[in-house]
C-alpha cells in the first residue's frame, strides 16, 4: 500500500482524496497546509489526523512514500525539490511551475533524485482523449495539418490567488490554456514546438493576471495548432480541452468526439461511429483523477517514467513563458 500526502488542502486537493478513495493500492495519510483550521475540517472529512504545517515537517516525521502537491503555483518549484531531495514521489499539479526557468529547476532535482516524477496534466487520463489520439496514431484521418483547442471559462472566473500574478505567475493562460497546449501535445503524441506567436490581455477583471488569449504553435514536424483561453469569455467555441484536428484524410474532434474519415474507394468523408455522447455530464469526471493517480502509484511500483512526466510539464512551460515574451514583445518567439 502506497502512503500519500496531499500538500495544499484547497478545492484540487479535494478531487484529489476523492480520487484516492476510489483505489486499494494507496491511502491518503498526511496532509499539509500552513492554515491549520481549513486542514482540519479537511482531514475530518477524509480522516486525516496526521497534519502539518510544512512539507519539511512532513518529510522530517517521514513515513510517506509520495506527495500530490496541489498548493498556489508559486510554491511548486520549492515544494517539489525538497520532496525529490528527500527521495519521496512527487505529483505537482499543473502548471508545473511558474515559469520554464522554474520547471528546470525541479528537473535538475529530479535528475538527482530516485523518485518518481509527475505532473497532473489530467486530460491525458480521459477515456476519450485515449480514444481519439489511438484513432489519430493509427491514420484514420491521414496526416495531421493543423489544430484547433480551447479551454475557457463561459461566464465565469476564479478569485483569489489565481488572480494575484505573485502567487500564480499567470492567468488563464496557466489556469486554463496549459490544459488545452498539454492535450494537444498528448494526441499529437508529444511533438516539439519550434516557435509560439501569441495574443494575451485581461480584460474582464481588476487584477494584474491574463484573462483572454490566443496562441499559435508551430511544431517541428510542420503542424501548427492554434490554443483559445480565458476567464469570463462571453462565449467560447469549445468546452475545456475541446481540440480539433485537420488531416489529408478527414477530421477529429473532442468533446464532443468525433471522427470523419475519407472513404478511399467512393472518395466520401464518413462519420464513425464512435459510441461517445454529444454532452458529458459532469464534463471533468472523477474517473480522470482516479486514472491518474493509478498510474502514479504504478509508475511507482515499476520504477517507469509517467506518461506526463517532468520533461513534458518542462517543455509545456517553455510553451507558455514563450507566448507571455510573445505577447509582450508582439514578435514570435522561437524555442530552442
Amino acid at each position: 500500500m502506497i502512503k500519500l500526502a496531499i500538500i495544499g488542502t484547497g478545492g484540487i486537493g479535494k478531487t484529489h482524496a476523492q480520487a484516492i478513495q476510489q483505489l486499494d493500492s494507496c491511502e491518503l495519510v498526511a496532509l499539509v497546509n500552513h492554515r491549520e483550521t481549513s486542514m482540519q475540517a479537511f482531514g475530518e472529512e477524509f480522516g486525516v489526523s496526521r497534519q502539518y504545517a510544512t512539507i519539511n515537517d512532513l518529510l522530517t516525521d517521514g513515513n510517506v512514500d509520495g506527495v500530490i502537491i496541489c498548493t498556489p503555483n508559486f510554491l511548486h518549484a520549492s515544494q517539489a525539490i525538497a520532496t525529490l531531495k528527500a527521495n519521496v514521489h512527487v505529483l505537482v499539479e499543473k502548471p508545473m511551475a511558474m515559469s520554464a526557468s522554474d520547471a528546470q529547476t525541479i528537473l535538475s532535482a529530479h535528475e538527482e533524485s530516485s523518485a518518481v516524477l509527475q505532473v497532473a496534466h489530467c486530460w491525458r487520463f480521459d477515456e476519450e482523449v485515449q480514444y481519439v489520439r489511438d484513432q489519430i496514431t493509427s491514420g484514420v484521418i491521414g496526416d495531421i495539418i493543423r489544430t484547433k483547442g480551447y479551454s475557457t471559462h463561459v461566464n465565469w472566473g476564479p478569485s483569489g490567488w489565481f488572480t494575484q500574478k505573485d502567487l500564480a505567475g499567470g492567468g488563464a493562460l496557466a489556469d486554463m490554456g496549459i490544459h488545452a497546449i498539454d492535450t494537444v501535445r498528448f494526441l499529437l503524441n508529444d511533438p516539439v514546438p519550434k516557435s509560439v506567436y501569441a495574443n494575451i490581455g485581461t480584460h474582464f477583471g481588476d487584477y494584474d493576471v491574463d484573462d483572454t488569449g490566443i496562441i499559435i504553435i508551430n511544431w517541428t514536424n510542420g503542424i501548427s495548432s492554434t490554443v483559445e483561453f480565458g476567464w469570463w469569455q462571453p462565449h467560447s467555441d469549445g468546452i475545456a480541452a475541446n481540440t480539433q484536428f485537420y488531416g489529408t484524410d478527414g477530421f477529429s474532434q473532442l468533446f464532443p468526439t468525433q471522427i470523419r474519415s475519407l472513404n478511399k474507394e467512393t472518395r466520401q468523408i464518413e462519420s464513425l461511429e464512435t459510441g461517445y455522447p454529444d454532452i458529458r455530464d459532469p464534463h471533468v469526471p472523477l474517473s480522470i483523477y482516479v486514472n491518474q493517480i493509478a498510474h502514479f502509484i504504478e509508475c511507482i511500483q515499476t520504477n517507469q517514467s509517467p506518461i506526463a512526466d517532468g520533461q513534458v510539464g518542462f517543455v509545456n512551460m517553455q510553451i507558455v513563458s514563450a507566448a507571455y515574451e510573445s505577447s509582450r514583445t508582439r514578435q514570435v518567439v522561437t524555442i530552442s
